[in-house]
């Protein structure tokens, strides 16, 4: 089954705040979309030196022959949209202008020495388990303040700028210090995914509580299936995702606002440790022991094999395993399931933010032509290219109006419009702190695999929190919704 993409509501970006209290929405028969409003901790930014005109072919002045350096994290998006549409844009613009691409997987192992050797790429997709930490950037003055792109005349109608062609919240999900440091170029929704083709088949329906969880995972169980796995070696932060949604579900995004601003207690709180419990007891008794030891695309694969029922994850899952998906295996996500009759979040609730994070260097050789590469795929043309080849919806309004989806995708889509305003907050403490989202990784891993519990959980993580609130050398975000 597939539908098409209709365009989103004409709501502006300050309404779709205001509404929902902490997020920019998507209302409509298409999609749903999640930013957040993040303020400065104080300290000084670093000024930008690049500026936005209003020639609407070449507003930051690139210099033509100017070679420009791409670095791509190739993970569930792959690379392809990179090689195949934006560079292909951007070298059609400036003919005379050689680029450097470069797809890889372990982005800090391999950018940090060269950002701090003061030899950086231009343009930097910063994404995967090993991502830098954006904030850090940002206090070293690395990261180039992306507020000329947002201004500058977009490529489809230059009498609008870039801003005003996106959905609400976009530009707001890359601030730090106030400042859009990063494009936040994916709007994602997280859930459970499983088979389509087999629940039908067997007659399961996604669980919409706890209970109906449990219930449904003894069934599956007695079929010889796993119920449920993730990734321990490389994926963890799928599994902590789904423990957050089920803590804001249950206490509201307040939970997850609160653990961004290092909040006192906002780790050991009754509906964090609610949601630790009750994902640890799915842990415990639904998952395969030896998955702590595999990598993301090893699990999914089992999941295709018809080995694994539920896999946590993003909209991305689709579009990263259709090497590997058989014939007659349908993707469906459903929301995390209720943990009580009380949650202050229904049970059709979901998290759907905008990620994946490109960010321009602030010491780059060719910052002009990193700011007009993001422009570009920030265009129409950019953005369906970009769902064309990765599976993924972009941030672009009406991108992908018309296109055809697939299974999963169209899932997603009902998923959204289930969801309305109901949209559990994006967590930023994984940009901010990389040392608190580190030892997440940690934590979430020893209590799903029964290493711990949710007392030891919470508290483990509340001392970590602790420990970065009170070191003065990092610098500090706050965010009020």
């Amino acid at each position: 089954m597939s539908e098409s993409l209709a365009q989103p509501a004409d709501l502006s970006r300050r309404q779709m705040l205001r509404r929902i209290g902490m997020t920019a929405l998507i209302a409509g028969p298409g999609i749903t979309m999640l930013g957040a409003c993040a303020t400065s901790g104080g300290g000084d930014t670093k000024t930008n030196n690049v500026k936005a005109g209003k020639d609407p072919v070449n507003p930051f002045s690139v210099q033509a022959s100017a070679p420009l350096e791409v670095i791509i994290f190739k993970g569930g998006l792959g690379d392809d949209y990179a090689t195949q549409v934006h560079e292909p844009a951007y070298q059609k613009k400036f003919p005379q202008a050689k680029i450097k691409h470069v797809g890889i997987q372990e982005i800090g192992k391999t950018l940090r020495p060269r950002l701090t050797g003061g030899n950086p790429p231009d343009v930097v997709s910063n994404a995967g388990a090993d991502m830098m930490d954006a904030g850090a950037l940002v206090a070293e003055g690395q990261l180039l303040d992306l507020t000329p792109l947002f201004d500058a005349p977009s490529i489809d109608d230059p009498s609008k700028k870039v801003r005003d062609m996106l959905i609400p919240g976009a530009v707001e999900a890359g601030l730090i210090d106030g400042k859009p440091y990063q494009m936040m170029y994916v709007a994602s929704t997280y859930g459970l995914w499983y088979d389509g083709k087999l629940f039908e088949k067997e007659g399961w329906t996604a669980p919409k509580t706890f209970d109906e969880f449990k219930a449904l995972c003894e069934k599956i169980k007695a079929k010889g299936i796993t119920p449920y796995g993730y990734a321990g070696k490389n994926a963890a932060y799928y599994q902590f995702w789904m423990i957050l949604i089920s803590a804001a579900k249950l206490g509201g995004n307040e939970v997850l606002i609160n653990i961004d601003n290092l909040a006192d207690g906002a780790w050991t709180a009754e509906p964090v440790k609610q949601s630790a419990a009750a994902w640890a007891e799915i842990g415990t008794k639904y998952m395969d022991k030896s998955s702590l030891g595999l990598i993301h695309t090893e699990v999914q694969t089992r999941q295709n094999q018809g080995k694994i029922a539920f896999y946590p994850s993003g909209s991305w899952l689709e579009n990263e395993q259709k090497s590997a998906t058989p014939k007659g295996f349908a993707y469906a996500v459903a929301p995390t399931p209720s943990l009580t009759a009380s949650d202050k979040l229904p049970y059709e609730a979901v998290r759907t933010s905008a990620g994946e994070a490109y960010f321009v260097a602030a010491k780059g050789k060719n910052t002009a032509g990193g700011m007009e590469y993001l422009r570009v795929m920030l265009s129409k043309d950019g953005a369906k290219g970009f769902f064309q080849k990765s599976g993924n919806m972009p941030v672009v309004n009406g991108a992908v109006e018309g296109l055809q989806l697939s299974p999963g995708n169209a899932s997603v889509i009902a998923a959204q419009k289930a969801a309305g305003n109901n949209v559990v907050t994006k967590s930023f403490f994984e940009e901010w702190y990389k040392e608190l989202y580190d030892e997440l990784l940690n934590q979430t891993n020893q209590l799903m695999f029964g290493k711990s519990n949710a007392e030891q959980f919470c508290a483990n993580m509340q001392k970590a929190a602790d420990k970065i609130k009170k070191d003065s050398s990092v610098k500090k975000q706050t965010r009020s919704a």
